[in-house]
């Protein structure tokens, strides 16, 4: 029996956040210039080929990236989102091996985020990315993915 790539490919994960640039920054819904809509789109493209999915949270302020996929394809993903003008202070949570991929919709898709929830994810604990699936003592996985699961319920 053939394995494809992705069952015999251990899964990674990374998540960050960061400042807004100048440019997005006091644009919540990222609808005032096109701009937000132009970086998602481009990595959509890259991350596609890279076998790599994700989410992007912004608040009008700060965005919180989660990102995985093999190894190879994050790593170069990465080194974009490090290298990429439209943030900046760029703090690193958490990256590690997940087990399977928890957002497997997107290769990219940015989302709309309340600065309360965003504080919340980014200070709830991201330890190996784990999830305990109840609503007291969520952990930020829980977190993150009970804010995207409307989207792609809704899709």
């Amino acid at each position: 029996m053939l394995l494809t790539k992705e069952v015999c490919t251990p899964i990674r994960a990374v998540v960050y956040v960061s400042e807004a640039s100048d440019v997005l920054a006091g644009d919540k819904l990222g609808l005032s210039n096109g701009k937000l809509d132009e970086v998602v789109d481009d990595a959509a493209r890259f991350n596609r080929d890279a076998g790599v999915t994700g989410v992007l949270l912004f608040d009008g302020e700060r965005f919180m990236q989660y990102l995985e996929g093999p190894e190879d394809g994050l790593s170069v993903a990465y080194s974009s989102v490090l290298g990429a003008t439209s943030h900046h202070g760029i703090v690193e949570l958490q990256r590690g091996r997940v087990g399977q991929r928890r957002l497997p919709f997107w290769p990219m898709r940015w989302l709309p985020v309340e600065p309360a929830e965003l504080r919340g994810m980014v200070r709830a604990d991201w330890t190996g990315f784990s999830q305990r699936g109840a609503e007291d003592n969520a952990t930020a996985m829980d977190m993150l993915v009970r804010l995207v699961e409307p989207y792609v319920l809704a899709a």
